[in-house]
């Protein structure tokens, strides 16, 4: 059956059709998502085509051949169980060793269902990223919280790799500067000590990421973002690795209504989770 499938790259237009099917799985991408992935990594999207039609697909991101991350792998429905899956994801599998240095991990965030098959791969789970989701929390203004146009970049860059795997400078100045959203940044004694992003998404917004020294810090970042979203949904997406995360969300009484699975193909990159209060996407890490 797999044998008339053609993998190839994927054209800007078809991103778009990617991301429409990730808002009709329910995984709520932002406005801008499809514009702002590509630009990071416009060779990372793998079609899989069939008869001349795009059935299935996903994004191999590579961050300077460091780090590589695996998202929006999704098969059209009317396509699935005839084994189009597993030839897609052992194409993206192989495609993204070959754009990363020899043993530079690979992480991804899968539905828990998902586990034990990637795990055949020799992924290993890490901890659980939950979606919470809550409206009405009143926003705060706090004299530390500042628009995060006013940090250099250097020092953003710097506070950022602390919390992600490698240096990924293209992908921040494009997230940060993005329509409908909004970029704050904590200052503590003049030095950087956490950021954050709101944006519009399908649904509500969401934060991502929200970095920050410690969680003092990150409620008054938290507060301050949320003046964006004007009453609406709010989503977060918390690391279980960090249980001051978790208590962030449950002091403003989120509830849980999503969660996938972190897992990493090789050696866990060594980060500071206790920085990490929301992931920034779970679709490119």
């Amino acid at each position: 059956m797999g044998d008339n499938l053609t993998i190839r790259n994927m054209s800007r237009a078809e991103v778009d059709e990617l991301v429409d099917w990730a808002a009709q799985e329910g995984w709520n991408p932002g406005l801008h998502d499809a514009a702002l992935f590509w630009q990071t990594d416009p060779e990372a999207f793998i079609a899989a085509e069939l008869e001349n039609e795009l059935i299935g697909g996903g994004s191999i991101t590579s961050y300077n051949g460091q780090f590589g991350f695996i998202g929006f792998f999704i098969v059209k429905p009317e396509f699935r169980g005839r084994g189009f899956g597993n030839i897609i994801w052992h194409a993206l599998n192989k495609r993204l060793l070959q754009r990363i240095d020899p043993g530079a991990a690979i992480g991804l965030d899968g539905v828990f269902e998902m586990q034990p098959y990637y795990a055949k791969s020799g992924f290993s789970f890490s901890h659980r990223d939950i979606r919470f989701q809550s409206r009405g929390i009143t926003p705060t203004d706090d004299e530390s919280v500042v628009p995060l146009a006013q940090v250099s970049f250097d020092d953003l860059l710097a506070y950022d790799s602390k919390c992600f795997p490698s240096p990924r400078g293209r992908f921040l100045q494009a997230w940060i500067s993005q329509a409908d959203s909004l970029a704050l940044g904590s200052l503590q004694d003049s030095h950087l000590a956490g950021y954050g992003l709101i944006r519009r998404c399908g649904d509500g917004f969401k934060v991502g990421p929200l970095f920050a020294d410690d969680s003092t810090i990150a409620d008054k970042l938290f507060r301050s973002l949320l003046a964006f979203a004007d009453g609406e949904s709010v989503f977060l997406d918390v690391p279980e690795n960090n249980p001051e995360a978790i208590d962030l969300a449950k002091r403003y009484k989120m509830q849980e209504v999503f969660g996938c699975a972190r897992m990493y193909l090789g050696s866990m990159p060594e980060l500071s989770p206790n920085r990490v209060f929301g992931v920034t996407t779970f679709e490119i890490g």
